[in-house]
């Protein structure tokens, strides 16, 4: 019998905590090992997506390290940005849910969405993995006729 593997989304902060520098700040360093280990470890269990956006974000910044983002990305399916998405991520932003100046967050939730993911994997817990603005986000995913994916950070999923 074949076992259903779950779909994760993994936004951009997940790759960027992958691959920084270690932090000096113990909270980003917990974030850093917590991420490290659900890559190594748990990453194998689901089936794992990225968007063109992703590689558009991991890309930015200093050369070496969107270099080293973008090589922890390689290999993982890419969602396109298509009609259904950026309707939704205006959706989000037009109710305010989602402050304009922060388009892409709202892109990131509303790709997943669209594309039926069964989690969205972020430590962006301002604007996504937050449980006032999913609560908000799971309103207006309804009112379109779609199911909001789990907004979770990789602690979140860690395994037994």
């Amino acid at each position: 019998m074949d076992v259903v593997r779950r779909k994760v989304y993994i936004e951009t902060s997940v790759a960027s905590y992958l691959t920084g520098r270690r932090s000096r700040d113990l909270v980003v360093v917990a974030h850093q090992e917590l991420t490290a280990d659900w890559w190594a470890n748990d990453r194998g269990r689901f089936e794992v997506y990225i968007s063109e956006l992703v590689l558009r974000e991991a890309a930015r910044g200093d050369e070496s390290a969107g270099a080293r983002r973008l090589l922890e990305l390689e290999g993982i399916d890419v969602l396109s940005l298509d009609d259904r998405a950026r309707t939704m991520a205006r959706v989000f932003v037009d109710r305010g849910l989602i402050p304009k100046k922060s388009i892409e967050d709202a892109l990131h939730v509303a790709v997943a969405t669209a594309e039926g993911m069964d989690f969205l994997l972020t430590w962006n817990c301002k604007h996504i993995a937050n449980a006032e603005v999913f609560e908000r986000l799971q309103s207006a995913c309804l009112d379109l006729g779609y199911r909001i994916p789990t907004l979770c950070t990789p602690e979140q999923m860690m395994g037994d």
